[in-house]
């Protein structure tokens, strides 16, 4: 008796794919492949993603990968999927920090890369109308010409894309006086998880009709729906911008000098805070020397009229406390500027864990004198840069990795220490992530914070806009 041979069934994934194949030939879809695996991953999961491998040895597949160039192929692609029951992972640029574009094998990552069209910039409105894979970066020098620019700058401004920061509400550096994403955000264009396109929000500064949607979406991480354009706020650029240092002698005597910021008349664009080991780490990765100027660092941007008048108040509020404070060169006051945003370096021969909390900024204090206490309990090294003008601090906390440890198994005490962390912002007023977003590494962090009432009307909202959890699900909540 001969056997037949049968080919094995196919996947969903694999049938999605080739259905798109034929029926949307005009739409870029990537199978299933060791190739596509970097699109499984953002910037937070990728060392968790890297060195994985297959049975037999090899790299697994990622998952597979849809590029659409407008926004009929983003509700095309989502009605397919939806008919073969293949869940779909929105994705910008891959920089988030919460793995909140993880993917699967089994799942199509929709990427929004080749949306990346400045519709319209209107100099009399202040508005720009934008797709959402234009890079930050790239869309303020853009506005330059124009005179205008776009308030939030996230660390990763020069990679990150507007529709990821729209996902995660990204903060960034000058958040202290311009805001976060939501305060730059007036409407917006989101496919739903059905496949139809609707427009929230106004391009006026004001409206009030309905229920607020745009701030709805801005922040739920991909989990309602897809942003395929959206209307941001532009603002003049100033006439103006000065950077000034303050060092004081050590983590405590640097945090009184943020309230001395805060009960000046002076209202500064960026408060950067970085502590005694942050200094030390910073100086370690990239050759400086700023801890030989102080124990802890005030890093300060002041812009717009008036710059000589608000340099010499702030100047006398922090010498006032203590502070050494310099109005920095502009060369200078760059390199200072770039080490903020790419000078640490991850411990070497360590295990380590980063974080986003927040508290109200009069509690800043309070968080960095907890650390000394955590550090002991756990035997963990704590050190954390912030943005001090709105309390959102960057904990890093670590552990040595012992000549008889296995690298790829931290002890539980790291994780029980940045928990306790948590629990500490919580407890003074705060959240568990500041501008990240909660992803797929802070779901049980987000527990602590969200009560069981909270979760079920935030869950009663993703079952009326996704009732099929079509959309990045496990993510957020």
């Amino acid at each position: 008796m001969t056997s037949v041979e049968t080919e094995p069934a196919l996947s969903a994934v694999d049938t999605l794919v080739r259905e798109l194949a034929t029926l949307h030939p005009e739409i870029e879809v990537l199978r299933p492949s060791p190739e596509t695996g970097p699109y499984g991953h953002d910037a937070a999961t990728a060392r968790s993603a890297n060195g994985k491998l297959a049975p037999g040895g090899t790299a697994p597949d990622g998952p597979a990968v849809a590029l659409p160039g407008d926004a009929k192929q983003v509700q095309a692609l989502v009605r397919t999927a939806a008919a073969h029951g293949v869940t779909v992972v929105p994705r910008g640029a891959g920089s988030g920090l919460s793995g909140g574009a993880s993917a699967a094998a089994d799942q199509l990552v929709l990427s929004t890369e080749r949306l990346n069209r400045i519709l319209e910039v209107s100099p009399l409105d202040e508005v720009a109308v934008v797709e959402p894979g234009v890079i930050n970066a790239e869309l303020n020098a853009h506005l330059q010409p124009h005179g205008l620019f776009y308030a939030p700058d996230p660390a990763s401004f020069e990679i990150s894309s507007i529709g990821g920061n729209i996902a995660t509400n990204a903060g960034g550096l000058r958040c202290a006086k311009y805001g976060v994403t939501r305060e730059s955000v007036l409407a917006l264009d989101v496919v739903l998880a059905d496949g139809s396109l609707i427009t929230v929000g106004h391009r006026s500064i004001k409206g009030v009709t309905g229920f607020d949607l745009t701030s709805l979406f801005v922040g739920s991480e991909g989990t309602l729906g897809i942003v395929v354009r959206a209307t941001v706020r532009l603002r003049p650029l100033p006439v103006a911008r000065r950077t000034l240092s303050a060092f004081f002698a050590g983590t405590r005597e640097g945090t009184a000098g943020l309230a001395a910021i805060t009960l000046s008349p002076v209202r500064p664009a960026v408060i950067e805070f970085f502590d005694t080991p942050s200094l030390e780490n910073i100086d370690d990765h990239s050759g400086t020397g700023l801890r030989q100027r102080g124990g802890a660092l005030i890093l300060i941007e002041i812009d717009g009229y008036g710059i000589d008048e608000q340099a010499r108040d702030l100047s006398a509020a922090l010498t006032a406390v203590g502070g050494h404070v310099t109005v920095e060169t502009e060369e200078q006051a760059a390199l200072l500027w770039e080490l903020r945003r790419s000078g640490r370096g991850f411990p070497e021969g360590q295990w380590f864990i980063g974080e986003d909390i927040a508290v109200p900024k009069s509690q800043l204090p309070r968080v960095y004198e907890a650390f000394p206490a955590l550090e002991a309990r756990y035997g963990v090294r704590i050190s954390a840069v912030s943005h001090a003008g709105d309390g959102n601090l960057h904990p890093v906390i670590s552990r040595e990795i012992g000549p008889d440890d296995d690298p790829a198994v931290p002890p539980a005490t790291l994780a029980e220490a940045a928990t306790e962390l948590v629990r500490v912002a919580l407890a003074l007023g705060g959240t568990v992530t500041g501008e990240h977003g909660v992803g797929t590494i802070k779901r049980e962090w987000a527990a602590l914070e969200l009560s069981e009432r909270n979760l079920q009307a935030q869950q009663a909202i993703k079952d009326a806009l996704d009732p099929e959890h079509r959309l990045n699900p496990g993510k957020a909540f």
